[in-house]
């Protein structure tokens, strides 16, 4: 009776031990290795296996452009681009990542691969922000996606004022930028401004 629960306690740790994480899944609070409680300064040590290329936005505080952290797996893939909530504070947490590898993916199993079908059937549409060369759409969750203008019937590529529907976009149209944002919801829409 003893051997027979050693061995299914023996079991039970190789199996656990075994199950790896997996390092593309985007969860809410966590993209792989990198979760929402990471700072800036836990950054190096996180990709320590990887390539952290640091692009620290110049000029004094009101003018100066966003820190950006980019992250290339070795032997030069991008993976994330990671923009701090506070510039020039390595104590400050990660506000919103740009996905560019394909392999990482939600939980509905969307990727940068996806089409705008995919994100309609998986998510709940909050808005479609309608900008001068793409579509922001936000979602219920943490992610955001762009989607470029040129992939829409011509009658709506053109006036930035025009409300458009998801029924009038392709559910072909692929996503051009994979957003995820760990902060206010509406920092979403302001945080497009880069990929406009």
């Amino acid at each position: 009776m003893k051997k027979s629960l050693l061995l299914t306690i023996i079991i039970a740790c190789l199996t656990s031990c075994a199950k790896k994480e997996d390092p593309f899944l985007i969860q809410k609070d966590q993209i792989g290795k990198l979760s929402k409680e990471i700072t800036v300064q836990q950054l190096d040590s996180i990709f320590a296996n990887d390539s952290l290329v640091k692009r620290i936005g110049e000029g004094d505080f009101v003018q100066a452009g966003d820190d950006k952290y980019l992250i290339y797996e070795k032997g030069g893939k991008q993976l994330l681009t990671l923009t701090p909530r506070q510039q020039h504070d390595v104590k400050e947490k990660i506000k919103t990542i740009q996905v560019h590898d394909p392999r990482f993916k939600t939980a509905k199993g969307l990727t940068l691969k996806s089409t705008f079908k995919d994100i309609r059937e998986h998510y709940k549409i909050r808005n479609i922000h309608n900008t001068f060369r793409n579509l922001v759409i936000t979602v219920d969750g943490n992610e955001y996606f762009t989607i470029d203008k040129k992939q829409l019937p011509e009658d709506l590529r053109y006036d930035i004022n025009l409300n458009i529907e998801a029924l009038q976009i392709p559910d072909a149209a692929k996503i051009k930028y994979f957003m995820i944002n760990w902060e206010h919801t509406e920092a979403a829409k302001n945080d497009s401004k880069d990929e406009l």
